[in-house]
């Protein structure tokens, strides 16, 4: 069975595409940008961009009765690569004050990101029952 999620307290797709589907006991987010989900505003910071990704991620996770435990697997997209120790720093944190290991991960250096963003993570988790 699959299932669409809309979330109503993060940004609106920003194309034609859902923010997750569920199939099953997996959950698969499309690729998140830091648009703060009030605001509309996106910091130009790479760790501020780092942590608001991180938590609409999880907003959209605990709507679908996931948690941040349940991410398997990330892809980070970056245009600042270089930059990664700050990316990593706001990552460690993340997955730490969730209680969760460290999921499977790539991360990719780009030209460049939807509304010239720093970076994008795309997220798949998985529901134990």
């Amino acid at each position: 069975m699959r299932h669409i999620i809309h979330t109503k307290n993060t940004p609106k797709t920003i194309g034609p595409y859902s923010q997750a589907v569920i199939i099953n006991n997996f959950i698969i987010l499309s690729g998140q940008i830091p648009i703060d989900a009030h605001s509309q505003a996106i910091p130009e910071n790479i760790g501020e961009q780092t942590y608001i990704v991180l938590k609409n991620i999880k907003t959209i996770l605990t709507n679908a009765h996931f948690q941040v435990k349940n991410i398997i697997k990330t892809t980070i997209f970056t245009t600042e690569l270089k930059k990664i120790d700050i990316i990593n720093e706001i990552y460690m944190k993340f997955f730490s004050d969730h209680e969760s290991q460290f999921p499977a991960r790539s991360c990719v250096e780009v030209q460049r990101l939807p509304k010239d963003v720093k970076i994008e993570i795309e997220v798949i988790a998985y529901k134990y029952i």
